[in-house]
């Protein structure tokens, strides 16, 4: 009877033991939507920091990659509706609206790095035609003993200019940044030479990004600028 009872202890415990490890990998083996990935947990350590200086600008994700699950975003009309038209004949993943948001935060990125003299980040975002420009004017501040600040205060207006599809596989679109801004440069004794640091100018800018639809990646470069008087 002893040996019977004690047999029997076993099979209780062992089923008790088989519960428990099913219970642990049940918990394990899923990710429930309160957990983040290791990457998402990194981001927003560096959001909250302030620091962002590990996304390579080439990152950026700068308008219209392919989404996973394209939206039925309405095109816009006339021209640049056309022109969106024939960008997703060859780019379905494309979206105008991803886009803008990319090119907002690429004309930030641009201003700020092009003020601080960062030609790293600028590689990543610019043409080579373009790079060589800004290169070379901030090649000329600094040899002048210039600095440059430049404070971004806000958007008036926002919006596609022109949109086109050239030779068949090379999306540009013109984009028109009004902005509000504070911009000042500093000869080497602090002196201001340029700007005035308690006007807020209003600044329009058309800048013009590209991207070869035949490229698996998604970025987009500037190739060209030009600022409205």
């Amino acid at each position: 009877m002893g040996d019977g009872f004690q047999f029997f202890d076993i099979i209780i415990l062992a089923l008790i033991a088989g519960f428990l490890v099913l219970r642990l990998r049940s918990t394990l083996g899923r990710r429930t939507g309160h957990q983040e990935s290791p990457d998402a947990a990194r981001w927003q350590r560096q959001w909250d920091n302030g620091d962002s200086r590990e996304a390579p600008a080439q990152q950026l994700d700068l308008p219209g990659a392919a989404a996973a699950e394209p939206d039925d975003e309405e095109l816009p009309t006339g021209p640049v509706g056309l022109g969106v038209g024939r960008i997703r004949a060859v780019d379905p993943g494309f979206r105008l609206t991803p886009f803008m948001e990319g090119a907002k935060a690429a004309f930030e990125m641009i201003l700020a790095a092009f003020a601080k003299g960062d030609l790293e980040t600028l590689r990543g975002l610019l043409s080579d035609e373009v790079y060589g420009d800004f290169k070379a004017a901030i090649e000329r501040r600094q040899a002048a003993g210039q600095t440059m600040s430049t404070e971004m205060l806000g958007f008036k207006r926002l919006e596609a200019e022109e949109a086109e599809l050239v030779d068949g596989h090379m999306a540009q679109i013109t984009v028109r940044f009004v902005s509000e801004q504070v911009n000042v440069v500093k000869d080497a004794d602090g002196q201001v030479v340029e700007g005035d640091p308690e006007h807020i100018a209003q600044v329009t800018d058309l800048w013009t990004f590209a991207r070869d639809t035949r490229s698996d990646s998604p970025n987009w470069l500037l190739v060209a600028t030009d600022t409205v008087d």
